[in-house]
């Protein structure tokens, strides 16, 4: 047998019987969500619904089927205008319950929600590892990071509040400085991280005493069901409401009201693009946005290929290379581009196939229905202008199932070399001189990270100054990433607008406001009777511990 028969009968096995699953991950029967929170109440909805099938499919007597894991509701207008509303009603031009409580007040309701979720952490990542075929132990990371993340919020939001604590006096003028709400925030988030990356804009948003609207991406959606008696408890009513259905019934009707503040989104700039347009009021519209990124690995004659090969393999096929901060491209200088290619192909050729749950998997079934057909097509496309997939079954599908595509040699021809593939296909592109590559990101739409690896201090050093004002993240001799959560995270061109991590965020869901008054003695006989009586929030110099 060769070997691309082996990769063919790899595949037509890969998917397996219900009897062969593991009893601790069998999903059970389907879950037929009807609920959706709106202004403090759990509604029931009674219409029409969306089905929800896994990335993982099942042997069955009828052929290989996607397993079915239930419905979710498909809301109208009229449910995400009451869900807009209710939104608007708690937070009542900013004179509302969540808006003007204190800064410990808000704190102890993100902690009730906080202890909650943790509650709910086994339903919750076994439905996350379902729903987008994440590995369990990715999917237990993603769950644990986001609960660290909300706890680091709240430490961030003490230590921003104590450094603003204080009134201060320039030229005659007495101010007291704090962050104040930017109003009734949309926020939606993505596929790939539906909780994690979700919750990085929606925990601050909530913190900083702005009221939601969530509406979930179109996949990874059951797993948020859980989490609804936590978010009704915690909170007070309208201050989080949550949605569900197709983003033109929704999210549209929503942006043309002109009454949405902020535009919480992670996906694509073609989609915020038409958000951001629907808005009547772009002015008053502030917008923070993750979007599509085309993250390049930048391989020097120096490097060290052994640590290139390894990092650039995590890093651009974790989770089947579906991450904004994936290395999609990868430039190899042309006098080491021989054996690099030979030791990264080794290197894929060696990762674990096969279903989420398994120890030491690294490629899983693809969510998207419609992915296996766009990367083929992406491939056919680098083909007819003299590329190939130079990895033994490279490409194969198997419903759905994408074995991973190593793709060589890639040029400027080609859809692959310019367009986000979002999925395990590796453009490698051979280079001779390093200013192609600085003329690459020059003229790439995206830029939010770049990976270089070398060994020469000052090739290293000159590399990452003609990039950094291309990018926002340099790695040097590591795979591109988001974390650690404290580090800022954005992105130029059509990367990104607003800085995420757990302090900058904080900042992007408000703003600065502030309260002045003349250096005299009346002023200052005011002021000092109101912070005795705590008879203002705002000018409040309680110390947070």
């Amino acid at each position: 047998m060769n070997t691309i028969e082996s990769v063919t009968d790899k595949l037509a096995n890969i998917f397996p019987n219900e009897s062969e699953i593991p009893s601790e991950y069998a999903y059970g029967e389907p879950v037929h969500q009807k609920e959706y929170l709106v202004n403090g109440e759990i509604k029931i909805w009674n219409g029409a619904v969306q089905d929800i099938f896994s990335p993982v499919c099942i042997q069955t007597a009828n052929g290989t089927e996607q397993k079915f894991l239930g419905t979710t509701p498909l809301l109208t207008e009229v449910e995400a205008t009451d869900a807009l509303n209710a939104a608007i009603g708690a937070y009542k031009n900013g004179t509302g319950e969540w808006p003007t409580m204190t800064v410990e007040g808000r704190i102890r309701a993100m902690e009730a929600f906080v202890k909650a979720m943790k509650s709910k952490r086994t339903e919750v990542v076994k439905t996350l590892m379902w729903e987008i075929g994440k590995t369990i132990k990715d999917s237990e990371k993603e769950f644990d990071r986001t609960v660290e993340y909300i706890l680091d919020t709240i430490e961030a939001y003490k230590k921003l509040d104590r450094s603003s604590n204080n009134f201060q006096f320039e030229q005659g003028i007495i101010g007291k400085i704090r962050r104040s709400p930017l109003g009734v925030v949309l926020c939606m988030g993505p596929y790939n991280y539906p909780l994690n990356e979700t919750f990085t804009t929606l925990i601050p948003a909530l913190i900083m005493g702005n009221t939601v609207v969530f509406k979930p991406a179109k996949i990874g959606v059951l797993l948020h069901r859980p989490l609804l008696e936590a978010f009704r408890d915690s909170f007070p009513k309208g201050v989080i409401n949550v949605v569900f259905g197709r983003g033109r019934a929704t999210v549209g009707p929503l942006m043309t009201t002109g009454k949405i503040d902020v535009l919480a989104f992670i996906g694509t700039s073609k989609s915020a693009n038409i958000m951001k347009m629907q808005h009547p009021r772009p002015n008053r519209l502030r917008s923070v946005l993750a979007l599509e990124a085309k993250n390049p690995a930048i391989v020097l004659n120096h490097a060290d290929l052994d640590l290139a090969v390894k990092e650039c393999a995590l890093g651009s096929l974790s989770y089947n290379g579906q991450r904004c901060t994936a290395l999609k491209i990868i430039f190899v200088q042309k006098n080491v581009v021989d054996t690099f290619i030979n030791k990264f192909v080794k290197e894929v050729e060696a990762l674990k196939w096969g279903m989420p749950w398994e120890d030491g998997v690294q490629i899983t079934p693809l969510p998207e229905p419609e992915k296996p057909g766009l990367l083929k097509a992406l491939i056919e496309d680098a083909e007819a202008h003299g590329a190939q997939v130079i990895n033994t079954g490279g490409g194969t599908i198997e419903h759905t199932f994408y074995a991973p595509a190593i793709v060589y040699p890639v040029n400027s021809k080609m859809k692959l070399y310019y367009e986000e593939q979002f999925g395990p296909v590796v453009p490698i592109v051979a280079y001779d001189k390093i200013e192609e590559v600085i003329q690459y990101m020059v003229e790439s739409n995206y830029g939010q990270q770049a990976s270089i690896f070398g060994t020469d201090n000052d090739d290293v050093a000159s590399l990452t100054d003609n990039l950094i004002n291309q990018v926002c993240r340099v790695n040097i001799n590591s795979q591109c990433q988001r974390g650690p959560d404290v580090f800022p995270f954005t992105g130029r061109k059509d990367s990104g607008e607003g800085t995420l991590s757990v302090a900058d965020a904080l900042r992007t869901f408000s703003i600065r406001a502030m309260v002045a008054a003349k250096d005299i003695d009346v002023n200052k006989e005011m002021l000092t009777d109101i912070i005795k009586d705590r008879s203002s929030k705002f000018l409040s110099t309680d110390f947070i511990f």
